[in-house]
């Protein structure tokens, strides 16, 4: 320490000795406009404050510490007659006459669903009478027709939410990672428009795919269900609200081309979804209506896909809890029922799946059969 004090007393006496120093004119400061944002980066941004909108206006606040949601409804196929018996006719060469009169699947839903995993569902129709529920890591698949079970089922989630406030975050939070952090999709903008006194902003993500093959009838469950995870988005977000007001998407190797246009109520809160499917084997227009109840909650979803000859329903009831709980789940299978493995049962009932599924793509429904035992 005195070493060191020493040190610079010395040094400070000698600074006199050195002389006045030179002044040095500073060189005049060269300003530079900071350089544009890539506009990949600003579509990346508007795109995350609009899901970030969408949590808020869609979901949000009012599911806060709920917990459960109660779900029953219909699901329905039908397929007219006239389109069975004009393809008959086509592929015969008006050899043969069709005397069809249609397809048609109808199935009943009613379950009990929370955000944690645990879930109970009561399907029945013309795919049978099944019933599945799991809690926690137990759990059984029963079948009404084979009088059978099996007790292994899925895993919940190790991440799983405990309210529906979460499990909406954590779905956007999916698509997140689909187009903004994995390096799948590539972002652009598409410039802007005004309409209705809003100014529109355009949005492009493009993961190319495969062309379409007609020849490919069959695909696993993960192929099916993960069709949005490559194609190209494009998706137009009002600036002032950041919310979405139109969406066309496209997979081309999946047949896939929608495009969706969104309207909203007080709040910002979803009310409708008009579709133009031009999909392959299912081309014509669809809806989607969202009602609420006083508290603010989703109290009704419907939704149809019409073609020509061919459409696809659903109407489902809601009724969400903050005090269910995952213990008043049924644990226990129906007295007298078989126990099978579950790729024994599994294969039992994609088999009667699939035969029901060749029935309908008989009557001309254009779908791509799942694979049995596909994941």
């Amino acid at each position: 320490m005195r070493f060191t004090m020493l040190s610079l007393l010395l040094t400070a006496s000698l600074l006199p000795a050195q002389g006045p120093a030179k002044s040095k004119t500073k060189p005049t400061a060269i300003r530079t406009a900071p350089k544009p944002e890539p506009t990949s980066e600003v579509a990346r941004r508007a795109f995350l404050q609009m899901l970030d909108a969408v949590d808020a206006g869609w979901f949000g606040q009012p599911y806060q510490g709920i917990t459960s949601v109660e779900m029953q409804g219909t699901l329905g196929v039908a397929l007219s007659g006239a389109a069975v018996n004009q393809k008959v006719d086509s592929l015969s060469e008006g050899q043969v006459k069709g005397n069809s009169q249609g397809g048609q699947a109808n199935l009943r839903l009613r379950g009990t669903y929370f955000a944690n995993g645990d879930f109970r569902t009561d399907l029945a129709g013309d795919f049978g009478t099944l019933l599945y529920t799991r809690r926690g890591t137990r759990g059984f698949l029963y079948s009404k027709e084979q009088n059978a079970y099996t007790t292994r089922v899925d895993l919940p989630p190790s991440d799983a939410p405990t309210t529906y406030m979460a499990w909406f975050r954590q779905t956007l939070n999916d698509i997140k990672a689909v187009y903004i952090d994995a390096p799948t999709f590539k972002a652009s903008l598409a410039g802007e428009e005004t309409a209705g006194g809003r100014t529109l902003q355009h949005l492009v993500f493009n993961a190319p795919t495969k062309p379409w093959d007609a020849k490919r009838r069959e695909q696993s469950m993960a192929q099916s269900l993960g069709f949005w995870k490559r194609g190209r988005l494009e998706v137009t977000v009002d600036k002032a609200t950041q919310m979405p007001h139109h969406l066309d998407f496209r997979n081309d190797e999946q047949g896939v081309h929608t495009r969706m246009d969104f309207s909203y109520g007080a709040g910002n809160k979803l009310q409708a979804v008009n579709l133009t499917n031009s999909s392959r084997g299912f081309e014509g227009p669809g809806w989607l209506r969202v009602g609420y109840g006083g508290d603010g909650l989703m109290s009704n979803v419907a939704g149809e896909l019409t073609s020509q000859d061919k459409k696809i329903s659903f109407a489902m009831n809601l009724a969400w809890s903050r005090t269910h709980t995952p213990n008043e789940l049924i644990a226990i299978p129906p007295a007298g029922a078989t126990k099978r493995g579950r790729e024994d049962m599994e294969i039992q009932l994609m088999v009667g799946l699939a035969s029901r599924i060749f029935d309908l793509q008989r009557a001309g429904l254009n779908l791509r059969s799942v694979a049995i035992g596909g994941k």
